[in-house]
């Protein structure tokens, strides 16, 4: 761990685009024959299916791409894209074609509903959609109401009216296109985190801060070569994607390995690393927590050497049960949407089973008290990165068309992460919870804000509170604490729950419904009125 710290010293240049200077910089080395024969991308479909594309290929199709987005969608750069697709090979295109035309990509995941789509829609000003069958309906529910869109993209073999498709498009773009000039802090990207007292905020982030700052997790974190074939197992709606699908291995020159996978299967995985040599895997507590209740002896993994989890903190349980079924240790890791590996269990270090490791080289992360001041060992406080008076390139840029969110985050010289969190004598970060009572069930951070403006669209709902509950597999889940009006009260509860859950799944995303329910007669609140989520939590954990 001393000598990463010492060795890593990243440069950050004036001008800086991931496709241009990353991807076709390993085109080139593969050219001159100093890389493995690996593919860039290989994609598998589980029934037989497989794409595979070496770096030079993937310079092919996406520069391919690039000319659809700006000549027959008319995008032009900053313009911002938005793009909701499965695990198929064309998501990756999107995201190099992306960056080669100085477009920003705002992904979602393929759960989200009309709803959350026109939310996304109008907040963003997205000039343009991405997406494919099963979500353009959705699309078309509310694409009237949304002034700033321009085009819509589908991938499909079929063709939709008001849809331009893209596949016709892309045989007849042509393959050359000169990549566009970014400057580092240029914007490259936009993630929608969960909202907590509010709607989702647009975390924006510039062509270096992942493109860059994500170096450390590929060669220090995942311990990725050129010569690896890593597999995260993320949804490609979230930043975890960005993180462990594109930059860190593609920085590394390794393969990402995809299978298409539409819903999580434990023997799918375990069949995929006993029949594939994927050597490096990553995936959030919640899957491991699967595996761990499966008898792992069957298969035997003989490529795989180095394991990774994040999202989450995992439980100690867990780690010992998976390195005595498969001789590995898992390397916990935390970061935020907002920024790259906070801390790590990195290459050599000893790990403290239930400990999120060491502070990344790249950031400077104390413990924090309410007035800036830093705590010493032991000591609970906000989990913070320094960022005054030399700054931090590799963090978040703003929140976008939110300057007062954005100033929110910082406190004296340091950005605060919501998180809070204990060092110990040792240096190791140990994670106590969320400031922000972000509920994290199976690798989804779910806001309560979203879920409880659902039960109150619903006429039998007075107020909610929203809150984590533990369990078992998921590690946490969505509780609802619900107030009926008095028209309700008196219904039988279990198909008032079924009801108030089904109409939840319908509003918004279907896995932020409240798995549990609780009805109550009223809510603890503070003097000013506020719901005291923090008690409701406290007793739910408590059990």
């Amino acid at each position: 761990y001393e000598a990463i710290k010492q060795q890593y010293r990243p440069e950050v240049p004036e001008y800086f685009n991931f496709a241009r200077d990353v991807l076709d910089r390993w085109t080139e080395v593969e050219k001159e024959g100093k890389k493995s024969k690996n593919p860039a991308l290989w994609w598998v479909d589980g029934a037989g299916e497989e794409v595979r594309w070496s770096f030079e290929e993937l310079g092919v199709l996406s520069r391919k791409v690039a000319n659809v987005l700006s000549d027959a969608c008319g995008l032009q750069r900053g313009d911002r894209v938005i793009l909701i697709l499965p695990r198929i090979p064309e998501w990756w295109l999107m995201n190099v074609a992306c960056m080669r035309t100085g477009t920003v990509l705002i992904p979602g995941t393929q759960q989200l509903t009309a709803k959350d789509i026109l939310h996304r829609l109008q907040k963003s000003k997205a000039k343009c959609i991405i997406t494919d069958d099963s979500v353009a309906p959705a699309v078309d529910l509310v694409g009237a109401e949304c002034q700033s869109l321009k085009f819509k993209l589908l991938v499909s073999e079929g063709h939709r009216e008001g849809w331009l498709n893209f596949k016709d498009l892309l045989k007849n773009a042509p393959s050359d296109h000169h990549c566009v000039t970014t400057k580092c802090q240029d914007p490259m990207a936009i993630y929608f985190t969960s909202g907590t007292t509010g709607s989702p905020k647009m975390t924006e982030h510039s062509h270096s801060s992942y493109g860059i700052g994500l170096t450390v997790s590929g060669r220090y974190w995942l311990d990725l070569t050129s010569s690896d074939i890593f597999w995260n197992t993320s949804d490609t709606g979230w930043a975890k994607s960005a993180w462990s699908s594109i930059f860190s291995p593609w920085i590394q020159g390794a393969c990402v390995f995809v299978h298409k996978m539409p819903h999580f299967d434990p023997s799918i995985v375990f069949e995929s690393l006993s029949r594939f040599p994927i050597t490096v895997f990553c995936s959030p507590p919640t899957a491991y927590r699967m595996f761990v209740q499966h008898k792992l002896s069957c298969y035997t993994f003989k490529s795989l050497r180095h394991c990774v989890s994040a999202g989450e903190p995992i439980n100690p349980d867990v780690m010992e049960e998976w390195k005595a079924q498969t001789g590995l240790d898992i390397h916990e890791g935390y970061g935020q949407t907002e920024t790259v590996l906070i801390c790590g269990n990195f290459k050599g270090m000893k790990i403290k089973p239930g400990s999120m490791g060491k502070p990344s080289p790249g950031y400077d992360v104390k413990i924090i008290d309410e007035h800036s001041n830093i705590l010493p060992p032991g000591k609970e406080g906000d989990i913070a990165i320094r960022v005054k008076p030399t700054g931090s390139l590799f963090l978040f840029t703003c929140y976008a068309d939110d300057p007062e969110k954005t100033e929110a985050t910082i406190r004296g010289d340091f950005y605060v992460t919501g998180d809070r969190g204990i060092m110990d004598e040792d240096g190791y970060f140990w994670f106590v919870g969320r400031a922000d009572d972000v509920i994290n069930s199976a690798g989804y951070r779910i806001g309560p804000f979203e879920v409880e403006s659902a039960l109150v669209e619903h006429p039998a709902v007075v107020e909610s509170a929203v809150v984590s509950s533990p369990d078992p597999i998921r590690g946490e889940v969505v509780k609802a604490f619900v107030v009926l009006t008095p028209d309700y009260a008196s219904h039988d509860p279990e198909k008032m729950m079924k009801e108030l859950q089904d109409h939840v799944k319908k509003v918004t995303a279907p896995y932020k419904y409240p798995r549990k329910m609780e009805f109550v007669q009223q809510l603890p609140k503070t003097i000013s009125g506020k719901i005291r989520r923090n008690e409701l939590r406290q007793k739910e954990w408590r059990k």
